[in-house]
């Protein structure tokens, strides 16, 4: 009985260091290859000879797998739980599955075809079953959060911490990318697909790195049995849907996702095509913005949080991305150092909106653990779909921009996906934060996380 009365207790303390620190090392496989698969998935088909259409088509076979996948897989952790197996096999399958999105059509060579609907529909079944691997890691992760802690400022913390390993996938992602894109070789097809195979191979052997430390150090959160041995029953999906909070939430957490994944996805378009950088912009400049905002997750870390403080600082950031964004449009060609500048204040707005938007779902679950994963799984499943077409649509008028030779200010839809697109969405999010209810009084944490 005493040891039951000091787990209930350690389950609503705050976390130390450790715990904190070996959890957001898990989603790194995730993270790295999600860096590569945004920002530079339709460079790469690009260049081997796709048409923006069809490599948008690719891009939303992804998307729509993995929203489909992450509300069953949702579903079927809040029965029966065991997140740590199903973070363990989805993260084998997209160990497995990633290197044949990048690694050329291996369909194509086995059946002897080189027809563009042939490479379209082998590309997009690779991409799906990657992302099916990667929403069962995603969910699964995500979901622990609540079920790891009840103390609101630790499930920050958490939600801050998995923040700050995502600025590190990306910046390791981004060095690898550097060092490849810098090496001078011919600029054939086969070249095209040697780069992003070593960017994919080296991906992965970091990222699982980082998952198996994740496996040995953590353990399996309890679900089925709540504080003080209470026996929670399995949360109906209708007790979600009769709560206002819950679509406020879910708005927040789609518009955010679309801000940092479309303007991942068309970073890299910008600065070569519309700026017209050198090769190496296309790592540089995106590693600046993951380090300002693996700094500023750190030190949001630190933060005892509150539901007023967090709705402050996603509307910070929100402003601040919306302003970044107007600087996009703006941005002539002759001005191109300008978005050195600019990376560092999209780094700290990225940092503010994802915290704070993620740790919105842990107000939103609060005690309610079991269901917690339908949470995490069906705004996921919103995520995904919002991007896959968001995506899809403005590959679709990419053919129709404007020659960027025509003008030093070319209104491309690159310009749209970096610099508009953001933009609107941040100022909806902030709209919608404004009005939530969020009431928590959370206690500060312990001591310093990374210290």
């Amino acid at each position: 009985m005493g040891t039951v009365v000091e787990e209930d207790e350690a389950y609503t303390k705050p976390l130390g260091r450790w715990p904190i620190f070996y959890y957001g090392m898990g989603h790194m496989l995730n993270d790295i290859t999600a860096a590569c698969w945004f920002t530079y998935l339709l460079l790469f088909l690009t260049d081997i000879g796709f048409s923006p259409r069809d490599a948008a088509i690719v891009m939303l076979s992804g998307q729509v797998a993995d929203g489909i996948f992450t509300v069953f897989a949702g579903e079927l952790m809040d029965r029966f739980g065991h997140f740590k197996i199903w973070h363990g096999a989805g993260s084998l399958l997209v160990a497995v599955s990633f290197s044949s999105v990048f690694g050329g059509c291996l369909p194509c060579k086995i059946f002897g075809s080189s027809s563009s609907l042939f490479q379209t529909v082998s590309y997009s079944v690779f991409a799906a079953i990657f992302n099916v691997g990667w929403a069962a890691t995603q969910v699964s992760h995500m979901s622990m959060i609540s079920c790891i802690t009840l103390n609101s400022s630790s499930r920050v913390a958490l939600a801050s911490c998995r923040n700050a390993f995502n600025m590190v996938a990306n910046l390791s992602l981004y060095v690898i990318a550097f060092v490849v894109f810098n090496v001078d070789i011919v600029r054939s097809y086969v070249d095209v697909e040697n780069e992003y195979r070593w960017i994919a191979y080296l991906s992965i052997v970091i990222g699982c790195c980082f998952v198996g430390i994740f496996h040995m150090a953590t353990k399996e959160p309890r679900l089925k049995v709540g504080v003080q041995g209470k026996v929670n029953a399995r949360i109906s999906w209708v007790y979600w849907f009769k709560r206002v909070l819950y679509y406020q939430v879910a708005l927040v957490y789609t518009l955010t996702r679309l801000i940092v994944n479309v303007s991942q996805a068309y970073l890299a378009f910008f600065v070569i095509n519309d700026l017209q950088m050198g090769q190496s912009a296309k790592a540089s400049v995106p590693a600046i913005i993951y380090i300002f905002s693996f700094i500023v997750s750190i030190l949001l870390q630190e933060i005892a949080w509150t539901g007023p403080r967090l709705k402050a600082y996603f509307s910070a950031g929100g402003i601040l991305w919306t302003l970044c964004g107007v600087m996009v449009l703006l941005l002539p060609r002759h001005m191109s150092y300008v978005m050195y500048i600019a990376s560092v204040f999209i780094g700290i707005a990225n940092a503010l909106i994802m915290v704070t938007g993620v740790s919105m779902q842990n107000f939103l679950i609060g005690e309610d653990l079991n269901g917690c994963a339908f949470v995490c799984g069906s705004l996921s499943f919103l995520d995904k779909m919002s991007c896959g077409i968001a995506l899809y649509i403005l590959q679709s008028f990419q053919n129709t921009s404007p020659q960027l030779h025509e003008t030093q200010f070319p209104m491309s839809i690159t310009r749209f996906g970096l610099g508009l697109v953001p933009a609107i969405c941040s100022l909806g999010g902030v709209l919608v934060t404004i009005t939530m209810d969020l009431h928590s009084h959370p206690k500060p944490l312990s001591e310093p996380l990374l210290a």
